[in-house]
């Protein structure tokens, strides 16, 4: 997955914490399981993810296609209005860091959320973070790595982890218009809010799209897909940035969540809003 992630304020600003939240993603993110990368890199961005980013994205970058030699990151603060298996206000961190050497690129995402409420029903506790490898064979096709865990105490399925590889192809690439899709086998881990623990084989399969209205407003839009025999867990994260200088940009995304087989008792699909504000950095 891919991009740059925020930093945010609700109705107040919190100085350097501010508000945030994946569901979806993933910053949101992004990021993002997957969106969970890119939500998470959407959470992430997402803080998105969510994570929702992110759990997403300020610069397009699939693959290693447009990253910046060396270090990169940004953090992100926010505040979100979440319906679903949890419907309160939630705040929370997110940030994202990347190494590029010209041939290798590395990206790590984090987004946490959390809200303490009087009623231990409506109580939020959700961590969501992923590693990302990618390494460019041509121009339109780039190997990836990735791991991802999404942890939830509100789900159905508490923990969320998989880890696998797989290739992507740039259908358009260029500097308004950006779209890549990648998909690639791997394992992935559950454990379901009964205790019950599950391991199998899985398929990832994600679609993330940039497109730049003009120098200050670009959209995205990721979706990412996680398939195995106890379910398929998709997550999809829109979001629209506004650029307010060359560090800050502010951006308003929904981050839903749907899964084909929740546990009795929970829904299928959960969605995030959530605006926040970017700080990023080189």
């Amino acid at each position: 997955m891919n991009a740059t992630y925020k930093l945010l304020m609700a109705t107040t600003i919190l100085g350097l914490v501010g508000t945030t939240a994946m569901a979806q993603s993933f910053d949101d993110v992004n990021s993002p399981v997957f969106s969970n990368e890119n939500q998470l890199d959407d959470n992430l961005e997402d803080l998105d993810e969510d994570i929702e980013d992110d759990f997403e994205v300020d610069t397009p970058t699939f693959g290693n296609e447009g990253r910046e030699l060396g270090f990169t990151g940004s953090i992100s603060a926010r505040g979100t209005a979440t319906s679903g298996n949890t419907d309160t206000s939630t705040i929370g961190l997110g940030a994202r860091f990347g190494f590029f050497d010209g041939v290798n690129g590395h990206e790590v995402k984090l987004s946490y959320s959390y809200f303490d409420a009087e009623d231990d029903a409506d109580d939020l506790n959700r961590l969501l973070a992923g590693y990302d490898y990618t390494r460019d064979f041509s121009d339109t096709f780039y190997g990836f790595g990735t791991a991802v865990v999404a942890y939830d105490e509100d789900d159905s399925y508490e923990t969320d982890a998989f880890i696998g590889a797989g290739v992507g192809y740039r259908v358009f690439n260029t500097p308004d218009v950006q779209w890549s899709i990648q998909a690639g086998p791997g394992y992935r881990y559950l454990e379901t809010a009964d205790g019950e623990e599950i391991d199998e084989a899985a398929l990832s399969v994600s679609s993330n799209y940039y497109n730049r209205i003009s120098p200050d407003l670009f959209i995205t839009n990721d979706t990412d897909v996680i398939a195995s025999d106890r379910d398929t867990y998709v997550t999809n994260d829109f979001g629209v940035t506004v650029s307010m200088s060359d560090a800050l940009a502010m951006r308003t995304n929904l981050f839903t969540e749907y899964r084909t087989d929740p546990e009795p008792g929970f829904d299928d699909t959960d969605n995030t809003l959530g605006v926040s504000i970017v700080y990023s950095f080189n």
